[in-house]
Parts: C-alpha cells; sequence; structure tokens
C-alpha cells in the first residue's frame, strides 16, 4: 500500500490551562506607577478602569484581581509585593492569564522580564501586552521580547539620567533643594519643603557642638544621649559615634547645603555610594536658617581635622572612649621611646590595688628590652597636670597678650583663636584646687613623660609647661 502523507494545518490560538478545560481564563490584571505623584496615580486608576473595561470586551475571561504596586521602581521586583504576590497565585493554580498594559509596566530589567515569562509560560501562564499586542505563549515572539524589554531597561536607565541631571540643573541654576530624608534633625520640613528649625530638636543639636568642642569624643556623647533617653529624630534612643559625627560634619547646620553628596552606581540595582568627585556638586549657601553660626561650625571641623590627624600621627584607632571618665587616654606619651602610655590596674600586697599609667613598651617582648621608662602614679598625673595648667591660667602677664593677639588674627588661626578664649574664660577663675576631668578635656592636647621625672603638658591654645615629680 503507498504511504500517504497527511498536513495538519497549525492553529494560531494560544492555548493554557483554562481553555484546555473549555472554562473562562482566570485573568489577572498587573499595574504599577513608579511615584506617589498624583499624575502618577492618575495613571494607577486608569489602568485598573482599563483593565476592568478589558474584561468586559473580552467575555473568555474572567477578572480575578487586580495587582497594584504604586510608587514602586520596574528595575526589580525585591519591593514589589503585589507583583510577587500575584506570582505566589500563579504557583498556587489561582491564575490562567496576566495582562498588563506595556512590556515596561511589567519589568524595566530585561533578566527579570525573561525569567519570570519562561516561569510562567513552563506553568501554562501567559503574559499578555496590550501596548504591544503580544502573549508569552507564543514561542516564536522570544527574540521580540528581549528587545523590547532591553528597550524598556535602557528607557529606565535613560529616565534615571535625565531625572538626575534635571536635579543637578535645579541645584546649580536656582539652588533648589532636594533632600532624600523625610525627617532631619533639628529641622522640619515646610509646605514647600524648605527646611524650618524644630526648637526641641535644635537644642539637641547645640548640645552635641557643645560637648564636643570641651572635649568629648562622639562616642561618650552618643553614650550620654542614650543613658538619658534623648529621642532621635524618630522619636528613637539609639545614638551611635557615627551618628554624632555624622552630625558634626553636616554643613547644612550653619545653613549651608551641599548638593549631590552620593549618587547612583546602578540604576538597576540603585546602590548609592559617596560621591568623592565622580559627579558634580553644588555647595548652596545661607539655603536655610541656620542653627550653628558659620563661624562655630567652621571650628567644630578643624577640630574634627585636628583629632583625626592625631591619630594619624601617633598611629591610633581612637581619641578615647572614656573621656568623660579617663580624661588622659590617648594623650599621655612616652618621652623615651614616643610610645602610649595606658592606665593600668596592678594589684598590691597587702594593700588592695594601684592605679598607674606605663609605657605600652615597658614589658620586655620576645628577648626584646623594654622601655626604661617609670611607672607614673594617677594622683601624681593629676596633681602635675593641675600645677601645669594653673601655672599657665595665672601667669597673666605672659600669656594674656598672646591671646589677645591670637583671638584678634583669628583668621590666621580660627581653632587657636577659640581655644585662646576658652583659656582666657578659664583664667577668670584660676587657680583651680581640685582635679576636673572636664578640665583636661577642654584644654590638654598631649602631655610626655620624661626618664628624669618630669612632665611636659601640650595645652590646645598653643601654650605648654614642664612640671618635676
Amino acid at each position: 500500500m503507498a504511504r500517504e502523507v497527511v498536513h495538519i494545518p497549525a492553529r494560531r490560538e494560544l492555548t493554557n490551562r483554562a481553555a484546555v478545560k473549555n472554562k473562562k481564563v482566570r485573568l489577572a490584571a498587573y499595574c504599577r506607577v513608579s511615584t506617589q505623584n498624583e499624575d502618577q496615580l492618575l495613571s494607577f486608576e486608569n489602568q485598573k478602569a482599563y483593565f476592568e473595561d478589558y474584561v468586559v470586551r473580552h467575555p473568555q475571561y474572567e477578572l480575578v484581581g487586580i495587582y497594584p504596586d504604586k510608587g514602586i521602581t520596574g528595575t526589580n521586583t525585591k519591593h514589589r509585593e503585589e507583583f510577587l504576590r500575584m506570582i505566589e497565585d500563579c504557583k498556587a493554580g489561582k491564575i490562567d492569564m496576566v495582562v498588563t498594559k506595556s512590556i515596561s509596566r511589567f519589568a524595566r530589567n530585561t533578566e527579570d522580564f525573561l525569567r519570570y515569562a519562561r516561569m510562567l509560560k513552563e506553568m501554562g501562564i501567559g503574559i499578555l501586552f496590550d501596548k504591544e499586542g503580544l502573549n508569552t505563549l507564543d514561542g516564536t515572539t522570544e527574540l521580540l521580547f528581549t528587545i523590547l524589554s532591553s528597550l524598556a531597561q535602557d528607557e529606565s536607565r535613560s529616565i534615571s539620567e535625565n531625572s538626575q541631571w534635571g536635579i543637578r540643573f535645579l541645584f546649580s541654576s536656582e539652588g533648589r533643594l532636594h533632600l532624600n530624608a523625610k525627617r532631619f534633625l533639628g529641622y522640619d520640613k515646610d509646605a514647600n519643603g524648605k527646611l524650618v528649625i524644630n526648637p526641641e530638636q535644635a537644642e539637641i543639636v547645640k548640645r552635641i557642638y557643645r560637648e564636643f568642642m570641651d572635649g568629648n569624643g562622639p562616642g561618650v556623647i552618643a553614650s550620654r544621649l542614650r543613658a538619658e533617653g534623648i529621642p532621635g529624630v524618630m522619636g528613637e534612643c539609639r545614638w551611635a559615634a557615627s551618628t554624632i559625627k555624622g552630625i558634626l560634619r553636616n554643613e547644612k547646620y550653619n545653613g549651608d547645603a551641599l548638593l549631590q553628596k552620593t549618587y547612583t552606581v546602578d540604576f538597576l540595582s540603585k546602590k548609592m555610594a559617596k560621591n568623592e568627585g565622580q559627579v558634580e556638586q553644588t555647595w548652596v549657601k545661607d539655603d536655610h536658617e541656620a542653627i550653628i553660626p558659620k563661624e562655630y561650625w567652621n571650628v567644630v571641623q578643624l577640630e574634627l581635622d585636628r583629632r583625626e590627624q592625631f591619630l594619624r600621627d601617633y598611629g591610633l584607632r581612637t581619641n578615647g572612649r572614656y573621656t568623660d571618665e579617663q580624661p588622659f587616654s590617648t594623650k599621655v606619651f612616652c618621652g623615651n621611646c614616643n610610645r602610649l602610655y595606658r592606665r593600668r590596674t596592678l594589684p598590691r600586697l597587702n594593700t588592695g590595688y594601684s592605679i598607674v599609667w606605663m609605657c605600652t613598651s615597658y614589658y620586655e617582648k620576645k628577648g626584646v628590652p623594654g622601655c626604661g621608662n617609670f611607672k607614673l602614679k594617677e594622683t601624681d598625673l593629676h596633681r602635675a597636670f593641675m600645677e601645669a595648667l594653673n601655672a599657665v591660667l595665672t601667669d597673666k602677664e605672659t600669656y594674656m597678650p598672646i591671646w589677645l593677639n591670637t583671638i584678634a588674627d583669628s583668621d590666621l588661626d580660627p581653632l587657636r583663636a577659640f581655644r585662646s578664649k576658652q583659656m582666657m574664660e578659664l583664667a577668670e577663675y584660676a587657680p583651680y584646687t581640685a582635679f576636673e576631668a572636664t578640665l583636661v578635656n577642654k584644654t590638654l592636647q598631649r602631655c610626655e613623660v620624661n626618664c628624669n621625672r618630669t612632665i611636659d603638658f601640650f595645652f590646645l591654645d598653643g601654650s605648654s609647661k614642664q612640671v618635676q615629680l
């Protein structure tokens, strides 16, 4: 018998789980707007109304739900809760078909688009893109989908760049401030987005600046605020040293604004990085009312720089974590080997213990002889400091003209002028009889312990004094 070949023509009808069972196709509509502005939200409502009408015009569909993501970017799915819920419903067998306005509404990331489109296709679930008139169940269109999704991704990149350019243009041309932070310690925002002082929070900011210039480190200040239960900008009490340092460095407290401190590294992941010259910055002067006077703020920056340089010069990691309890921490050095002196508690026979300061290289290590400098009793250190400080403060004939000249030429060295004012204020009540940690924090830069049992004290105003033990 001769072989007979019969050709069966292809049908362009795309099938899914519902079509096989001759049931209405359970349709899920996905819509997304990327911002919360009025125009976008109106677009969102229009999308919802469109899909409701879409089902009326296509009786083969049964609308089982609308999955809306408001104010969410399409470059990744991480925070698109409704999108992810829709995918889970697809996996659970609740949905036969997905419809969305366009490819860009579904995803602006080519990788995400292809991954989810293929995932749903394997489950027999197609995605209808109304604007493009395409269905992912059509196997001949994947190349077209890849191209169109790539175009959507590139469009997102272009929108991101144009948005950044627009913001930077307003920065440079009009000085219009764009703050990413919704709340900012010490300030509120008025109806126009302008910074206005929050009086209660402003007092916290002033306190932080004041305590820092009194010689306390950011860690000590943070610890005090936590201990007192002082609330932060969001009402929490989670102060950290980094938070305090950020407040001290923030130019907005003097009324200015440095714009474009960070920039977007990758528009897909939205990863941000510190701007270290990669993007043009704009400094807006006198943008809003200041909490900290400019002159004072500038002095604080110089003090921050000085402490950071001090750490580098002496190879230290911190300026001291307990300056309120141990003000000499990281300020006492060995005049013999230039190493740091540290506070030690040593046991004493029948007398409990004694507190001394010792050179960190005092003991022998691996056969190398240790430093021969002596152990300094803490009581002797306290006494010697008070003697040195009082000697400077009471010698007004010598130091008062120096302080006054430094203050008069404050433009040359604003920080030293500030410290000179502090010394003049302290001199009014000198001599001091009792040791106070605050006096050390306010005045002392460092001291050197010499083998001949003398200590050289170097003060922040530039003066110095040697004391014999």
